[in-house]
């Protein structure tokens, strides 16, 4: 994923090492807020996050 397929609420770049798909917070994982696409996940329903901790 390039900077550009980043969506807002990324924590990290897609193939980082340590990182992964979770549900976007905003929408709970649908994708839409009030019928629109959500801002957030920019309406896929998933953020990439780091995981784990060391």
């Amino acid at each position: 994923m390039s900077d550009q397929d980043e969506k807002p609420g990324d924590e990290v770049p897609a193939g980082t090492p340590g990182a992964g798909e979770n549900l976007c917070p905003a929408c709970g994982g649908s994708g839409k807020q009030d019928g629109e696409p959500c801002p957030t996940c920019e309406g896929t329903g998933v953020v990439e996050e780091a995981i784990g901790g060391g």
